[in-house]
């Protein structure tokens, strides 16, 4: 059974910046253990990502919105398009399995803040988050302590150092051997 991991992460990294040699070994190794990937289709992180997954022979899907005039980065397979924002948003989370949030802004922090909000809510079945970043780390921590003091479940969203230890966790979540 296929499965697609959704990537979230800042537009700004450039090849040769840590944060875009990160997402670009992590698409490849995402690849080679058979996920397909979804991102957001343009440049930095998204890219990177897309880049790595397709060089080893991946399905790489992008969600590109009508309401920017960006160009998709070459290395996608499938593009589907949105007309605005939410609806984008709403279209990466559909097609994920699983999410991996990796550095960015404010908008990949909407998109951490919706995939959790999805699960906090139980608004569609189970699906694993992962996020790597010290300050995303930070966010999660901050978050559940709310989260606790609220009697919510916690522990949603799963900080990880290593691109092994995203995929041992996503593989364990997904049943996958």
């Amino acid at each position: 059974m296929e499965r697609t991991v959704t990537i979230f992460g800042s537009a700004k990294p450039k090849p040769g910046d840590p944060q875009y040699e990160f997402a670009y070994q992590l698409g490849s190794r995402l690849a080679e253990e058979g996920f397909n990937i979804c991102t957001g289709g343009y440049a930095g992180i998204m890219e990177a990502a897309s880049k790595g997954a397709y060089d080893k022979g991946g399905l790489v899907y992008a969600v590109t919105v009508d309401i920017w005039s960006s160009t998709p980065n070459p290395f996608i397979t499938i593009e589907v398009r949105g007309k605005t924002l939410f609806e984008r948003i709403e279209k990466l989370i559909e097609m994920g399995d699983a999410y991996i949030v990796l550095q960015g802004g404010t908008g990949t922090f909407l998109e951490l803040a919706a995939v959790w909000e999805y699960a906090n809510k139980k608004l569609q079945p189970p699906k694993p988050i992962v996020c790597h970043s010290e300050m995303w780390k930070t966010v999660v921590e901050v978050l559940d302590k709310q989260m606790q003091f609220e009697g919510r479940e916690t522990g949603i969203v799963k900080p990880c150092e290593s691109i092994d230890e995203i995929v041992t966790y996503l593989k364990s979540k997904l049943k996958i051997t």
